[in-house]
């Protein structure tokens, strides 16, 4: 499939497309006039790609963690093991910051909701 149809098919844009071959996470093949041809399964390798970026994991830890993906083996699966468990717990780090952070925004909202009620309560008093 051409790269417009990639791009269609998994929710993403030709420049991020362009972008992974430019890091080495997704492959083409060019045509002879150039243009980039991708196999049934960069749809599915593009919305991992998507997923792992969603998740906060950089482009380098990406393309150190894909060798497990694409060429399983006892070299790779350590590796990878280990750098997976520790992007899972800088995640897990940052999602408990996040529900912190979520838990005061309720607080303020919640005072803020008690004060304008104050406020409404004076004003027809």
């Amino acid at each position: 499939m051409r790269i417009g149809e990639l791009a269609r098919r998994a929710g993403v844009s030709v420049r991020s497309l362009r972008y992974y071959e430019e890091q080495g996470l997704l492959e083409s093949e060019r045509s002879s006039s150039g243009q980039r041809h991708y196999p049934e399964a960069a749809v599915d390798r593009v919305i991992l790609l998507q997923r792992l970026y969603a998740g906060g994991l950089s482009s380098r830890t990406i393309g150190e963690v894909l060798p497990c993906v694409d060429r399983p083996s006892a070299d790779t699966s350590e590796a990878a093991f280990e750098m997976m468990v520790g992007e899972r717990d800088r995640l897990s780090a940052h999602i408990e910051d996040l529900l912190r952070t979520r838990d005061m925004l309720d607080d303020l909202i919640a005072t803020n909701r008690r004060h304008n009620a104050t406020l409404e309560a004076g004003s027809t008093g």
